[in-house]
């Protein structure tokens, strides 16, 4: 039996040597893909698109917040991996009557490679899980984390208009690119344009996801902050916990190589 501890500090047993997977993250379902787990993976969510082919391969059990249980059911799994975020604690109560369920929370790239090494232990990939280690942890290194005196709001939806706060992995990987987030709220607080005047942010980032923000947006906002750049960003380089963040140095400093140091 295989024993951890996930990152709400509940015990996870897996008590079977055949490894089923069901994965209702999507940034962490690209993990198993780069652990090696491909054959063990079972099901996954609609917004799994990464890799690409396992959307058509795999069994499709709904959304993040709006799944199905009797297709969990049908696929009999050994292991789900959920997150404290972006799965509803109502199902994950319900999943862990039945099923070893392990409960991501994840802010730091450290979170990150806590909950590979744990993946590692439980679906017997310990070596697949040091190496990912490795390789992610000399990525997030690349990241230029000079202070570059630049302060940012990093939006994520509209009506209302949501900002990413600092308890936030978005805040952390801001932080890590030398740049002050200025909306101090915990989680992801609604704030007017209007009110974001006061921040007097020098970057407005609009995420690609979970809104599609498009160039109209940005040149919205533009005109309603003088002095502030508005830029669109890739969504999963900020927000996505996972594998992308062996994406995220080359992204992320040729985005802000257009600004001066002080």
């Amino acid at each position: 039996m295989k024993t951890v501890r996930d990152q709400l500090n509940e015990i996870v047993q897996c008590k079977s040597d055949t490894v089923r997977i069901v994965s209702l993250v999507p940034s962490l379902t690209e993990v198993l893909s780069d652990l090696d787990l491909e054959q063990e993976t079972v099901g996954v969510t609609k917004f799994c698109v990464h890799p690409k082919h396992w959307k058509s391969e795999k069994v499709i059990v709904g959304g993040t917040k709006k799944f199905h249980h009797d297709r969990i059911d049908e696929l009999k799994p050994t292991l789900i991996i959920a997150n404290k975020e972006e799965n509803t604690s109502e199902d994950i109560s319900q999943l862990k009557r039945k099923y070893p369920v392990y409960v991501s929370n994840i802010k730091s790239v450290n979170d990150c490679l806590h909950f590979i090494a744990d993946i590692g232990l439980l679906c017997n990939k310990p070596t697949q899980a040091q190496n990912l280690i490795v390789e992610i942890s000399e990525a997030a290194s690349k990241i230029q984390s000079v202070e570059r005196g630049l302060s940012v709001a990093y939006c994520i939806w509209k009506s209302p208009y949501m900002f990413a706060g600092t308890d936030t992995f978005i805040s952390h990987m801001l932080h890590r690119a030398g740049l002050k987030n200025v909306i101090e709220d915990e989680r992801y607080p609604e704030i007017d344009i209007e009110l974001l005047k006061v921040y007097k942010p020098d970057i407005v980032m609009l995420s690609s996801e979970p809104y599609p923000f498009q160039q109209e947006d940005a040149d919205y906002i533009e005109s309603k902050l003088s002095g502030t750049k508005v830029l669109l960003v890739d969504g999963e380089i900020f927000s996505w916990y996972g594998s992308r963040i062996l994406k995220a140095p080359e992204y992320i400093n040729s985005l802000l190589s257009q600004f001066k140091t002080d």
